[in-house]
């Protein structure tokens, strides 16, 4: 473990080349007393990686530096640090910063600062210092956004469960996944695949909804008990009114998809919930569902943004205790050209793990 670490990392220069990243130096947060600085070994690749390269999100900060899925070795801690010392392993997911005055962030929701909080990269600290991600040597993080790694857990499984596995966890955990309630999950892929293994070990009856039939017998593997070809006609009918829990992780949505929502919502039980965790671009908006759809069952509509550190502590025991390893490839960090492309291709099976390479 280095006593001292050399922030840099393969860096967005290009918009309009927007999967070519360089090694570049980057100035680090301004270092504070409830932080954290970490040497990174792994960083899972996530969509919002790609919505950022992309500028699907709008235009980001150059240079940059994504990734927020990341794992690593602790090389010091600030002086108001509790909990985590140097030596230990720890992750760090979609958010590293919050004001922690707010009501939310007193309540324990800190992933939902009313002042907006810091996500891990292409965020803008106060003194102007602009936040760069674990495709890198290191990173600063509050203590608060940094979450302790089960011995038992390997680092290339933890990477992915940061920000996919955490994203679907929350939802699942505050909706009341478990034994008796039947969850279904939209969309087979990082974080679909996160949902319907822990929704299983929650004790769950899950039904997996997928287009893609290539993925028909990874989906069985993974313990789905009922898997819909959404390709089909009338998928929905079925299934009416069963589903006491949605979790949909599509991420986009084309000219075809009027009335898919109005579709989903059938499915749902009387005040089961629709929760959407997929973020598409901002000009791919949500296709329009009527008023009828959710007034029949009873139903309700919402959304979830990563997750508390509670929530990620809850996550990693049930892990732990389940012994749960999700579906990655790893790969060297030299290779985050391929890995984004192949994110944005829907090739990965489930989730790229970019592994350090980067001389420090």
């Amino acid at each position: 473990m280095p006593e001292h670490v050399e922030f840099k990392g393969y860096a967005l220069t290009d918009p309009k080349k927007w999967s070519d990243l360089k090694v570049a130096s980057f100035q680090p947060k301004t270092f504070a007393g409830d932080d954290v600085e970490i040497a990174i070994t792994h960083c899972g690749v996530c969509g919002s990686d790609v919505h950022t390269l992309t500028q699907g999100w709008g235009e980001s900060h150059l240079p940059l530096v994504v990734g927020h899925e990341i794992v690593g070795k602790v090389v010091r801690v600030g002086g108001k640090v509790a909990g985590i010392k140097a030596g230990d392993r720890v992750g760090v997911g979609a958010k590293i910063g919050s004001c922690m005055e707010c009501r939310a962030c007193k309540e324990g929701q800190e992933n939902y600062c009313l002042k907006g909080g810091i996500s891990t990269y292409n965020s803008e600290y106060p003194d102007g210092v602009i936040s760069q991600g674990g495709y890198a040597t290191a990173i600063r993080a509050h203590q608060q956004f940094v979450f302790p790694i089960p011995d038992q857990i390997e680092s290339r499984h933890a990477a992915s469960m940061m920000c996919a596995g955490l994203t679907v966890f929350s939802p699942l955990k505050t909706y009341g996944a478990g034994p008796g309630k039947k969850v279904g999950v939209i969309g087979i892929g990082g974080l679909g695949h996160y949902a319907l293994l822990w929704a299983k070990a929650m004790g769950a009856e899950v039904y997996a909804f997928t287009h893609d039939e290539s993925k028909m017998s990874d989906i069985k593997k993974m313990g789905a008990d009922v898997i819909v070809n959404t390709g089909e006609k009338d998928y929905h009918k079925e299934h009416a009114r069963s589903l006491d829990l949605i979790i949909s992780t599509r991420d986009s949505y084309g000219k075809d998809a009027q009335g898919v929502l109005d579709e989903y919502l059938s499915m749902l039980y009387v005040h089961g919930k629709f929760i959407s965790v997929g973020l598409p671009d901002t000009d791919s908006p949500f296709p329009p569902v009527h008023a009828m759809s959710l007034a029949m069952p009873g139903c309700l509509m919402g959304g979830s943004a990563v997750g508390s550190k509670k929530e990620a502590l809850e996550m990693l025991e049930l892990a732990r205790s389940k012994g749960i390893k999700p579906w990655v490839e790893e790969m060297p960090m030299k290779e985050c050209k391929k890995a984004v492309e192949g994110v944005k291709a829907n090739r990965a099976r489930y989730r790229y793990v970019l592994m350090q390479d980067i001389d420090n």
